[in-house]
């Protein structure tokens, strides 16, 4: 009898070590069932940032048009984009610097000419946006901004070619957009020249003419002009 329960007593001892092993096995597949998923869901959790992030900051929505440099008018320009992006300007070039009024087109676009970044917001754009702007712009070579009635959108960052239309001040590809484009060698017709030392006046103070003046005529086509000649009278005869 004693030897009965001795093994019984074994077989009781081995299926326990037996339970034990499969409650073991059971609890490892748990265990990497649960961290395999946690590791998917982190994987996801960071792609789906980095995608947001990458799509957040990307210059993808930049549009290009392909104006040639060199076009100088005297009058003002009709131009395709609004703002514009290049074409035909003013020999006089905008000082790059901020203006609380709207500048010329034509001497702008000179001025993106040389390489500036030109920074146009609506007229009614918040405050605290406005001076989020300012703080981007102040004391950096080669950037413009001022204010631009009729903007299709609440921010338009512009270079010679290129453009990207914004709705905040705090969109990050406004940063990224200047640190490519600003004085960019590939894109600037007039790499190298000056912004600064142009022209300081806004529209209502020097608006540029529709129209190039009449020349007053000359002195030597007014001595050209031959007056009509008076016929003398005949004489008569004599009876």
């Amino acid at each position: 009898m004693t030897k009965e329960k001795a093994q019984a007593r074994r077989e009781h001892i081995a299926r326990m070590r037996q339970a034990q092993k499969s409650k073991e096995r059971r609890t490892a597949f748990l265990m990497w069932g649960v961290g395999g998923a946690v590791i998917v869901l982190l994987a996801g959790v960071v792609g789906f940032y980095l995608v947001n992030e990458r799509a957040a900051s990307s210059l993808d929505a930049v549009t290009s048009a392909k104006y040639p440099g060199g076009a100088h008018v005297q009058t003002q320009v009709s131009y395709k984009e609004n703002p514009p992006l290049g074409g035909e300007h003013n020999p006089a070039w905008q000082t790059c610097s901020v203006y609380d009024k709207p500048v010329n087109n034509e001497n702008a676009v000179h001025s993106m000419e040389h390489g500036a970044v030109w920074i146009t917001y609506q007229p009614d754009l918040p405050k605290d946006q406005v001076e989020k702007l300012k703080a981007m712009v102040s004391g950096k070579d080669y950037m413009l901004m001022s204010p631009y009635p009729g903007l299709p959108s609440k921010i338009v960052a512009s270079s010679w070619n290129k453009q990207l239309k914004l709705d905040s001040a705090d969109d990050p590809r406004l940063a990224k957009y200047i640190a490519k484009y600003r004085n960019n060698s590939a894109e600037t017709p007039e790499f190298g020249a000056d912004c600064a030392g142009g022209v300081n006046t806004t529209t209502d103070q020097a608006p540029i003419p529709t129209a190039a003046p009449t020349p007053a005529p000359s002195a030597s086509a007014e001595q050209s002009v031959v007056p009509d000649a008076t016929p003398s009278p005949s004489a008569t005869p004599s009876s």
